[in-house]
């Protein structure tokens, strides 16, 4: 009945409320973009000079547009940050990588063959000699579908070799979500699972399609400086070593090992898959790992309620990026993140703007730019298993990670699918703009599980991030995949994330009104949206429903 209940209170809304949205300025948010994204900012990873840039300027602009601090409490006060504890871990120079096969040894360059991430498990030195290879599938162990890719394979001393995405992912088929990525497809997960079972490293082959992104993606994203919440014990999650390969490196070892690579990878869709020994193969790793605890933080902005203050919509996007690393073709070793996501940290501080001057909403809005995103969403984990305003009366998450920097959509998505009675009133609100939803066009790649509003929707919170459509109403869906297609090849995760001057960003300008006007209607409302039924999420939201009447 409530989901009846808020289809018709979104539709109700009057003409004359949807012409008092607010304008919001293209040029201003590239400006800010601009700003952001300057070789300045250094790639703004936590913990750096960049992080208080980031930090200074947000404070600034927040304050600015004339809302108060929401931060951690101090002397009796807010701040504009909520501190953030983060393990840091660094490679300490080249590390020594080599495979053996055969009698044969094979140097691996680092960044090129393959991507070793700094060990988070708590160790500062990794020395690994002859450590045996054995193929593991896709390492899934999903007890619920009857699914066990380890089989009780004995793995201490072994280095886990595994696939990406799911075991669905290929035929599109199976007990898992089809060509829907689900949790057990992720990387993170891989690591995780790798560790639970006493692996003494995890290997990802990497393949561009289930992956969803190119190898310069992993190089980047991999080699650089790591960080990883503060953990009791981190060898429960983390095994000694964690890092990718490349495809054609797999195809060769597994044919030096007498395997057929593929034939393997079709086995491994099915469940009575066993591991295989990838025989005479084994991995050479050494190299020093420097850990620190530091603390990197989010900020929060505040425009408190007038009548139920104490029930809070968040806005949310990270302003994090890669930082500093190797240098590409061009010689540039900062990775601006311009995108990605300078352009949601801008957006989400021009939709400030406009909340700051229009009539205060009765519940309270909540600004939150939080750190550490591209390193496992940690900023916004962080914030979740720590609110800094009760998970139970937050009414509801709404993300920016990438916002369009050119032509409006005539169309919209959001990260991944979610069946919830956010999206339904986002889709009627979006209507009124004659933006039509377009479900996620690449399921596979596990967006869902990608972004920051991730962390809220697991805990029950109704989150979801927005995703600018590709029909662009300025040459189409053929424009708008083409430079989606040419960002994910050429831009993402890379050096060549920067802002660039013909950026107008009328696109976010024209998707702020309709995400302002859906937090508008959900803080000016006693309504509660909840997940569907189907969802696993309903019930963990549904344990604090009395918390909300």
């Amino acid at each position: 009945m409530k989901r009846v209940v808020m289809s018709v209170l979104a539709l109700s809304v009057s003409t004359a409320v949807m012409a008092a949205t607010p304008k919001f300025d293209g040029a201003r948010i590239s400006a800010d973009v601009k700003e952001l994204a300057s070789d300045a900012y250094e790639g703004r990873s936590p913990a750096t000079a960049g992080e208080a840039k980031t930090i200074a300027f947000l404070s600034q602009q927040f304050a600015a547009a004339g809302l108060q601090p929401g931060g951690d409490v101090q002397d009796g006060k807010r701040l504009w940050t909520q501190a953030v504890p983060l393990l840091k871990g660094d490679i300490v120079g080249a590390p020594q990588l080599a495979l053996h096969q055969g009698g044969t040894s094979l140097p691996l360059e680092q960044g090129k063959q393959i991507a070793v991430r700094a060990a988070m498990n708590g160790a500062d030195q990794v020395d690994i000699s002859k450590a045996p290879l054995v193929f593991l599938g896709y390492g899934v162990k999903a007890p619920e579908k009857n699914w066990d890719d380890f089989k009780g394979v004995d793995l201490k001393g072994k280095i886990a070799v595994v696939l990406i995405n799911d075991p669905d992912f290929e035929t599109g088929q199976g007990d898992f979500d089809g060509k829907g990525m689900t949790y057990y497809g992720r990387w993170t997960y891989k690591y995780e699972e790798g560790a639970r079972q006493g692996a003494l490293g995890v290997l990802i082959v990497h393949e561009t399609a289930p992956a969803s992104y190119g190898w310069a993606t992993v190089a980047g994203s991999n080699t650089n400086t790591m960080f990883d919440v503060v953990r009791d014990r981190p060898a429960d999650s983390h095994p000694l070593l964690e890092g990718w390969i490349q495809r054609d490196l797999a195809v060769d070892l597994f044919r030096s090992a007498g395997l057929d690579f593929e034939a393997l990878k079709r086995q491994a869709q099915q469940r009575d898959f066993k591991p295989v020994p990838l025989t005479g193969a084994s991995l050479d790793a050494k190299y020093a790992v420097q850990t620190e605890v530091i603390t990197s933080h989010n900020v929060a902005a505040r425009l408190e309620g007038s009548t139920h203050a104490d029930e809070t919509v968040v806005y949310s996007a990270h302003w994090d990026h890669i930082g500093v690393g190797e240098p590409d073709a061009r010689g540039d070793r900062i990775f601006n993140g311009a995108l990605d996501n300078a352009s949601g940290t801008a957006s989400l501080v021009e939709l400030a703007r406009g909340f700051a001057k229009a009539p205060k909403p009765q519940r309270s809005l909540l600004f939150l730019a939080v750190t550490a995103e591209e390193k496992g969403l940690l900023g916004s984990e962080y914030y979740a298993t720590h609110p800094l305003y009760p998970l139970e009366k937050t009414v509801a998450v709404i993300n920016m990670d990438g916002m369009a920097p050119f032509s409006p959509s005539r169309d919209f998505g959001i990260y991944g699918t979610a069946r919830f009675e956010l999206l339904d009133q986002l889709k009627a609100v979006a209507q009124r703009w004659d933006i039509r939803y377009t479900p996620d066009p690449k399921p596979e790649a596990g967006l869902f599980f990608r972004s920051d509003h991730f962390p809220f929707a697991k805990r029950g919170v109704p989150a979801l991030s927005w995703s600018a459509g590709q029909d662009w109403v300025d040459g189409g869906i053929a424009a708008g995949k083409k430079a989606s297609d040419d960002y994910t090849a050429k831009r993402y995760h890379q050096q060549g994330d920067e802002w660039q001057p013909d950026w107008k960003f009328a696109g976010a300008a024209r998707d702020l009104e309709v995400l302002y006007t859906l937090g508008s209607e959900l803080a000016n409302s006693r309504a509660w949206p909840n997940w569907n039924a189907e969802e696993a999420f309903r019930a963990v939201r549904d344990q604090s429903a009395a918390e909300r009447r």
